[in-house]
């Protein structure tokens, strides 16, 4: 149990370093955010917790082709904002449209063979 709240710990304070960061420097916050540090947190967690290198190595395939759709918020999020749509409404909308990448995503990766 305490392993896991170390862990948690570490994620935490990670993400709120970088929302602090961000305040001071947006191009700063953008190039730690930028950085696959909780992908790279995850594999290191994964692979302490099973030292099952294969399932490290299945997790980072996944995260290549999941990383492609995600692109789609960080265009659309200021896209939105910038046509003076609400903040919350504008993340609704990315965050939707996100999701639906996703999902076109893991189909098309199905139907390639390429299995997640």
């Amino acid at each position: 149990m305490s392993y896991t709240i170390i862990k948690v710990l570490i994620t935490s304070l990670l993400i709120v370093a970088i929302a602090e960061l961000s305040k001071r420097s947006s191009l700063i916050g953008a190039l730690l955010a930028s950085l696959p540090l909780t992908s790279v947190l995850a594999m290191f967690w994964l692979y302490i917790d099973t030292h099952d290198a294969g399932r490290v190595a299945d997790l980072a395939t996944g995260i290549f082709w999941l990383v492609l759709p995600s692109l789609v918020f960080f265009v659309s999020l200021p896209l939105l904002l910038k046509t003076g749509l609400n903040f919350y409404l504008s993340m609704v909308l990315a965050l939707s449209a996100t999701v639906g990448c996703y999902f076109i995503m893991i189909l098309i990766l199905k139907y390639c063979g390429v299995k997640l």
